[in-house]
């Protein structure tokens, strides 16, 4: 059985488009055929809103409970706290109650490993797991780069996009050298893009200048649209809202290049073994 691929789209800057790129590719991976589960890491909820459940107080089980369980050594029942989307994806929402945990989490054993734990038992039902990060580098933030494969980190394409990028990829870095040494950036994805304007190119320059050694650019840029915005308060991703949009195209190019980097991943750790 193919191992999953656990990615963090995370950005320590709100408004980027984390939460709308989580869902839309994740359901652009599922059309190809792909297992996956998107996982809420916001206390704010907003993926969990945006995929339809607005009252997060009548669900059963959520990400805070599954945490709650792991802190205080009980059965972790992760199986039990997911959802299913109509769009074949899966979720493991989130709550409010999820921001008073984590000053729990500051005292607990193994608190880097939380979310890794209560990802384990279910890691082999999926192909792809997402993880909706916060807007902070806060311990919840640093749970989940402790245990994705990879980062995506979502730019808005405007003046100071970059800022606070270097603190970012300093915390990658050091939890890379220190609690998960698999951690790799996938690259830096350009949204809420306005082609009539000479913006993201300067932007797009700006990164490369500054970050190029360390961290590619994806092709695919997602373009700024009104449907993009409407589909949010419709509980469908972009593509059952609008599947002939250009935002749906563009998340559809990304899911390829996600795939083809992958499959480069999984090619040359086989020559590493060889």
């Amino acid at each position: 059985m193919k191992e999953c691929k656990i990615i963090a789209i995370a950005n320590q800057k709100g408004g980027v488009g984390k939460t709308t790129t989580t869902f839309n590719l994740g359901v652009a991976l599922a059309k190809q055929g792909k297992r996956v589960l998107l996982v809420d890491i916001d206390p704010q909820s907003n993926l969990t809103t945006y995929l339809g459940w607005y009252n997060q107080d009548e669900l059963k089980l959520t990400l805070t409970d599954l945490m709650k369980q792991f802190i205080n050594d009980s059965p972790i029942q992760t199986k039990e706290a997911i959802l299913h989307h109509k769009e074949n994806v899966d979720l493991l929402p989130s709550d409010l109650d999820l921001a008073a945990l984590e000053t729990t989490l500051s005292y607990a054993m193994s608190r880097e490993y939380c979310i890794k734990n209560c990802l384990e038992s279910i890691k082999r039902n999926y192909d792809y797991i997402l993880l909706d990060c916060q807007p902070s580098l806060s311990m919840l933030t640093i749970n989940a780069l402790a245990c994705a494969n990879s980062v995506i980190i979502p730019v808005q394409s405007q003046y100071f996009a970059t800022k606070g990028m270097t603190e970012l990829l300093k915390i990658v870095n050091k939890i890379k050298r220190q609690i998960n040494p698999e951690l790799k950036i996938d690259g830096a994805l350009l949204t809420l893009v306005d082609k009539r304007t000479n913006l993201a190119k300067e932007i797009e320059e700006q990164i490369r200048n500054n970050y190029g050694s360390v961290l590619k650019l994806f092709n695919t840029q997602i373009p700024i649209a009104i449907k993009t915005a409407e589909s949010t308060s419709s509980g469908n991703s972009i593509f059952l809202y609008d599947k002939n949009n250009k935002v749906a195209e563009a998340y559809f190019s990304l899911s390829k290049e996600v795939l083809d980097s992958a499959k480069k991943y999984s090619k040359d750790a086989i020559t590493q073994v060889r």
